[in-house]
């Protein structure tokens, strides 16, 4: 199994197939410096590069009073532009990483979330959040503006003219707005977000992980392109899937009406 040594980040194991990810400075709210956003980089990039028994991870943070509230102003206050820019660049490679992960990434927001902490949420495949919570993209409010991939995957999930008022007028909202704007796919109970996005990554840690990945490709990159390319893109992402072990396990285990064992491969 592999091995993780952060310093700002926690990880744990959920079994044989499940990683929990917690962002692990609640002192500062788990606000993103520069040390977690080189680990974070590295740790979404290995998931693309090396082989792993993860099927799916859960990113949550810690404590119970924030998610993550976003970089770390009091690190980068006085920071030179030249630092500032080089900071961001290593940021932005996190963001991409984990839009790109192959592994399917649930966001269990446990508290407040904003700036690049809701982008890092919203950078995730979906999002459970706790009743209560604080959600919001507020960068205008310090003369910059969102760039952790916020512009783009808030108005994907809530709509452009939303995306806009939110982030425009950088207000904050609940847990429970986000829900009904599409932003959030559960509510949880205080307390019970990580638990709830548990149970859904050990139903998807169940699945073939081949399957998963393909489908979770197809989702992604299809929703970028028209439908009939979209549509070729599926197929080829299907047709990865037929010469495997795990799609002759998949048929056998259901004539044999047994639970199947996938390998992934």
């Amino acid at each position: 199994m592999e091995t993780f040594d952060y310093s700002t980040l926690t990880i744990d194991r959920d079994g044989e197939h499940v990683l929990v990810v917690k962002l692990d400075r609640p002192e500062v709210l788990n606000a993103i410096n520069t040390q977690m956003g080189r680990e974070l980089l590295d740790l979404w990039t290995r998931f693309t590069a090396e082989p792993s028994s993860a099927r799916c991870v859960v990113l949550t943070g810690a404590g119970d009073r924030s998610f993550c509230v976003g970089g770390d102003l009091k690190e980068r206050d006085g920071m030179s532009d030249e630092a500032w820019r080089a900071q961001h660049e290593i940021f932005e490679r996190g963001f991409a990483a984990l839009l790109n992960c192959p592994l399917p990434v649930i966001a269990a927001v446990n508290g407040h979330a904003f700036g690049g902490g809701l982008e890092t949420a919203l950078a995730c495949d979906f999002v459970y959040a706790a009743r209560g919570a604080r959600l919001g993209l507020t960068e205008v409010r310090l003369g910059i503006m969102p760039g952790g991939g916020g512009t783009q995957t808030l108005a994907r999930a809530a709509g452009e003219r939303r995306a806009k008022e939110l982030i425009l007028t950088a207000q904050q909202f609940s847990a429970e707005d986000a829900f009904e704007w599409g932003i959030v796919n559960r509510l949880c109970e205080p307390g019970a977000a990580l638990a709830d996005a548990l149970e859904t990554a050990r139903a998807i840690a169940a699945n073939a992980p081949l399957s998963a990945r393909q489908a979770k490709k197809s989702i992604h990159y299809g929703l970028q392109i028209d439908l009939d390319s979209a549509y070729r893109f599926e197929i080829e992402a299907y047709n990865r899937l037929v010469d495997t072990e795990d799609r002759r396990e998949g048929v056998r285990a259901f004539n044999e009406k047994r639970a199947p064992e996938f390998r992934g491969r």
